[in-house]
């Protein structure tokens, strides 16, 4: 079979399209025909060696495909079924082994790049709206990069909780998408100070919780746009790290909260897994979840997605096609 293979860090020149033997799933598992992978800022930050990972491996935590055979002891899933995952690495490849408890089913009605591009970014919309911080009816809540994968559906699924969404952009391309999501105001950060600008739609009173998955360049002024005892959900950082700063901050701006959210933390049990992707599929099967999936690309040309990806030159979500 055919995989992507990182065996050093560095810039998407690293990503090599090779052939290596095709895994057969022992125990407790099961090989996946890959269908559609799913294309993730996390993956650019193991390719950098921001995250720590064995060298060499195959890129990928998320994918969606058909079984092509169990192993030993899997009764939940036969050859033939649609399944997606979002929590295995090494998906940037034409077949990929997973545990059967990280696997979920994909319902009739739902296709497998909808599946693809629905699962990790859809569980981090869900868990961010309805746990890291539930949302409350008639709130009014800030979303950097309203335009992004995560971005869109978190708009989503804040409206369909009866906020007020105020979002952020860098161009009227993107704030039409934003809008096309159901956000109520959208701020061109490129042409508008989004700060001054919450403050002024809030009227000054600010804002219960900021989701921020852009991180360095947006960190500080998001801060500055919480009420007191407001939620800093600080979820990414496509523009880099936040530097390191002084935890008082947070007292003398309101005795902020501030979290930095992982996904593997909100579906620890299978439950919890089956739970949120369950509703994300149900309400896509409903018409409530729209999913946009326009950038895709061949396997082999991984490299050039994570190009566009960090360049911001994409929207929703981002897929390779083995």
């Amino acid at each position: 079979m055919h995989a992507i293979r990182v065996e050093e860090h560095g810039g998407p020149e690293v990503l090599k399209y090779q052939e290596i033997p095709t895994p057969q799933p022992q125990a407790g598992e099961v090989l996946v025909k890959i269908a559609a992978t799913g294309v993730n800022f996390i993956d650019i930050y193991y390719r950098l060696g921001q995250y720590p990972v064995q060298l060499p491996y195959t890129p990928g935590n998320e994918a969606s495909g058909i079984v092509e055979a169990v192993g030993e002891g899997v009764t939940e899933f036969k050859p033939g079924d649609q399944v997606a995952h979002c929590d295995k690495m090494g998906s940037y490849a034409e077949y990929q082994v997973v545990p059967a408890n990280k696997l979920v089913p994909v319902p009739e009605g739902i296709d497998l790049k909808q599946a693809a591009a629905g699962m990790l970014q859809g569980i981090t919309a869900h868990y961010l709206s309805h746990s890291t911080y539930p949302i409350q009816s008639g709130e009014t809540i800030l979303i950097h990069a309203g335009a992004g994968g995560v971005g869109q559906l978190l708009i989503q699924m804040a409206k369909m909780r009866g906020a007020t969404v105020i979002t952020t952009v860098s161009t009227e391309e993107k704030a039409a998408l934003a809008r096309q999501a159901g956000a109520d105001h959208v701020i061109n950060y490129a042409e508008t100070d989004f700060e001054e600008e919450v403050i002024r739609l809030t009227g000054g009173e600010k804002l219960p919780v900021v989701y921020d998955s852009v991180g360095n360049t947006t960190f500080e002024k998001s801060l500055n746009c919480l009420r007191p005892r407001g939620y800093m959900v600080l979820y990414g950082a496509s523009s880099g790290p936040v530097p390191p700063f002084d935890p008082q901050i947070l007292n003398r701006k309101g005795s902020l909260y501030l979290t930095r959210p992982t996904m593997g933390h909100y579906i620890a049990t299978r439950e919890e897994l089956l739970q949120r992707s369950g509703d994300v599929f149900n309400w896509v099967l409903s018409g409530k979840l729209k999913l946009k999936y326009d950038h895709t690309y061949p396997l082999s040309e991984a490299a050039q997605a994570h190009r566009d990806l960090k360049a911001r030159a994409t929207t929703g979500k981002v897929l390779l096609i083995p």
